[in-house]
């Protein structure tokens, strides 16, 4: 019989959370998988315990709205940290929930991030030496849709 080693149970570090400022979403019409549309990435700020600065005016979600309601989020975009690193961000994931609250949204009315789901996985990656630990690092994110925001904190997966 072989023996099966007790994994231990992942644990996050919260490493910043992204204010991501939109443009007006671009809409694209029925796509293979669903409806598709592009929403501009105009900029925004970082702030967290291991990241910070501005994202610059650059990337987009290209989203796609399935049968089912469920916006999947494929977003690729970049911020400059506070002290002039360039980071690329490529974040990935689903947005769904109850129709009401997701019609809320789409009228661009806040409502609390707890009533849906959005979550996401994000891969960082830089040349700059004084960031390289993001390359080989998971990140996970919660995140919540404004009007013309997204706020998304991400999580190191340690």
């Amino acid at each position: 019989m072989t023996h099966t080693p007790k994994l231990p149970q992942p644990v996050l570090a919260h490493v910043c959370d992204l204010y991501v400022d939109l443009d007006p979403i671009r809409e694209m019409g029925s796509g293979r998988a669903g409806q598709r549309r592009i929403i501009p990435i105009v900029g925004g700020h970082v702030t967290g315990p291991r990241l910070s600065g501005r994202l610059l005016h650059l990337g987009a979600d290209w989203q796609t709205i399935w049968g089912n309601g469920v916006a999947e989020l494929d977003t690729r975009y970049a911020m400059e940290t506070h002290d002039g690193a360039t980071i690329e961000i490529i974040n990935y994931g689903y947005r769904h929930g109850p129709d009401e609250v997701l019609a809320a949204i789409a009228r661009g009315e806040e409502v609390d991030p707890g009533s849906y789901y959005m979550r996401t996985h994000a891969r960082l990656e830089t040349g700059d030496p004084r960031y390289d630990w993001v390359n080989p690092t998971l990140f996970v994110g919660r995140g919540a849709r404004l009007a013309s925001q997204v706020v998304m904190s991400l999580f190191a997966l340690q």
